[in-house]
């Protein structure tokens, strides 16, 4: 994952965002299908934290998932009370490399039972 410096908060229209807090913003964003925020998922694979933009490369568990629009959505309205207005997230959906459960954070995998207590 890739960060760049995040603007001073004084700059009009600049991110003053680091990747920390836009991982911990995307952490209030859940997949309703198992109840787990997308970052424990291990749903976000890239935030890049420009002066006057932000990327976010993100997947979901499948291409399949049926809740991937809306969790998009999510992720805009989670940023959109953190951002100036000037500032449109550029967020995309990938599918290199595939979504599988070792890219899980460990409390999410023992809450499913897949890592050892």
């Amino acid at each position: 994952m890739t960060t760049e410096a995040a603007a001073s908060p004084e700059a009009p229209g600049q991110t003053c965002l680091g990747e920390q807090q836009v991982r911990d913003i995307l952490r209030q964003v859940v997949d309703p299908e198992v109840g787990m925020n997308i970052v424990a998922l291990g749903l976000v694979y890239r935030i890049e934290v420009a002066p006057d933009r932000l990327l976010i490369e993100m997947t979901m568990t499948s291409p399949a998932c049926p809740m991937g629009e809306m969790i998009v959505g999510d992720v805009r309205a989670a940023l959109k009370q953190a951002l100036p207005d000037a500032i449109e997230p550029d967020i995309r959906l990938v599918w290199e490399p595939p979504w599988n459960s070792s890219m899980m954070d460990e409390a999410s995998k023992q809450h499913f039972g897949w890592a050892p207590d």
